[in-house]
């Protein structure tokens, strides 16, 4: 009879998220850091119409062709003068014409008289002044009407927005149709930008089937792709769809050599872990570079950050409520400075709690939640595996790292999900 090994079993943890003893963590911040510290702008530039730059990320400072507006003008309809008039009543002529937006007055108004203005109009010469032509009665080619009025009342001044030469957007900025407004204000009819940063999206494991398949004994299927996808054209990048590719390291190999030569960064999920089947760590171990894929955070611990043939590759957690956690925290801010448009840290808002929480030091923790009567309600299991819960919340609530215990009305810190994109 072959003698019993002397092997002392690990303890036993009932907490399958406890962080196990003896391994170093990275803090989430740490890993954040990393990331910022090594990547840089890989997308290249393009001259593009205003028109058809929205959502697209600047590459320069653009200045202001023309100032905003060109010329004084005035602010209402009404009628316009030379000087303000102190408190009383006030009687002036007025001459033929008016003036209107397109259509300036030429001529002088003469000092004392009045002339007809519309809004938008360029001040005619002799006007620094307008009044509402609701506080006028118009009788016998005379306006009437009672002070006191400011001298520049109802008018804009030349550039008052913008003047020519000065700062109109700067580069980093992902245009928004407010932005096209103001660029075609001042003049400006194209834009250096940046290309849409185009992101891999790639799914491990034999037990995927896509949707509309037959899924077989112990087959799931693939959730993560389609939210994936989803994500990188909503926070503005273009995605690359690579499929699912099975449990089967020369295979894997294989796929990420040809998804590297397709586009700038790569999203896997699944195979991120230690695991005799978890074959992206292996992979991005065996590359050499950035390794740090034990991050203290929950949900979504199981986390490789590494670089294949040049790409960063962001290896997610298998389960989709992880997977779109990591997305958020750490493939998100990094994609954007790849894309050009800086390290983008995502708004924030302190808000009463409905809930009760306790939690131990050593990792972060994110809690599916939403906003109702002005304070932050969390879905009702912790469980990665309620993916009802994604589609439940309108956000997350970050915990810190040390520890905690949330009580009802106790302030916490709430990220919307519309912080993450454009």
């Amino acid at each position: 009879m072959q003698d019993k090994p002397d092997i002392t079993p690990p303890p036993l943890r009932n907490d399958c998220f406890a962080l196990p003893a003896g391994v170093d963590w990275t803090p989430v911040d740490d890993a954040l850091t990393t990331l910022r510290q090594r990547l840089t702008p890989v997308t290249g530039v393009q001259e593009v119409q205003v028109a058809d730059a929205e959502g697209l990320v600047l590459a320069q400072d653009v200045q202001a062709l023309r100032s905003n507006p060109p010329l004084p003008n005035t602010a209402v309809d009404g009628y316009g003068f030379a000087r303000g008039r102190p408190d009383g009543a006030h009687v002036l002529p007025l001459i033929q014409g008016r003036a209107a937006a397109g259509l300036p007055f030429e001529g002088k108004v003469p000092d004392g008289s009045a002339l007809r203005v519309l809004t938008g109009a360029a001040l005619p010469d002799g006007v620094d002044t307008v009044i509402l032509e609701e506080d006028v009665k118009v009788q016998d080619g005379h306006i009437a009407f009672r002070g006191p009025l400011k001298t520049g009342a109802n008018t804009r001044k030349a550039g008052e927005d913008l003047c020519q030469g000065a700062l109109a957007l700067p580069r980093q900025r992902r245009l928004t149709p407010a932005d096209l407004a103001l660029l075609s204000a001042v003049g400006v009819a194209s834009v250096p930008v940046r290309t849409k940063l185009r992101v891999a999206i790639l799914s491990t494991g034999d037990e995927l089937v896509d949707p509309g398949q037959t899924a077989g004994p112990g087959q799931i299927y693939d959730a993560n792709r389609p939210m994936l996808l989803s994500l990188m054209r909503r926070m503005g990048f273009a995605p690359v769809d690579m499929g699912r590719v099975p449990d089967d390291r020369d295979a894997l190999r294989q796929r990420l050599n040809q998804v590297a030569e397709r586009a700038d960064a790569i999203v896997t999920s699944g195979g991120a872990s230690a695991g005799d089947e978890d074959h992206v760590s292996a992979l991005l171990r065996q590359a050499g570079a950035m390794q740090e894929w034990r991050i203290a955070l929950k949900p979504g611990r199981p986390l490789a950050l590494g670089m294949w043939d040049g790409t960063p590759v962001f290896g997610l957690p298998g389960n989709p409520v992880a997977a779109l956690v990591c997305t958020l925290i750490f493939a998100r801010p990094a994609l954007g400075l790849m894309a050009g448009e800086g390290w983008c840290e995502p708004q924030a808002f302190q808000v009463p709690a409905a809930f009760e929480k306790r939690k131990k030091p050593g990792r972060r923790e994110y809690l599916r939640a939403r906003i109702r009567d002005g304070r932050a309600e969390v879905f009702h299991s912790e469980g990665s595996g309620r993916i009802s819960g994604l589609s439940w919340a309108e956000g997350l609530v970050e915990i810190e790292d040390g520890a905690r215990h949330i009580q009802p009305g106790d302030p916490v810190r709430f990220i919307p999900f519309a912080s993450f994109w454009p």
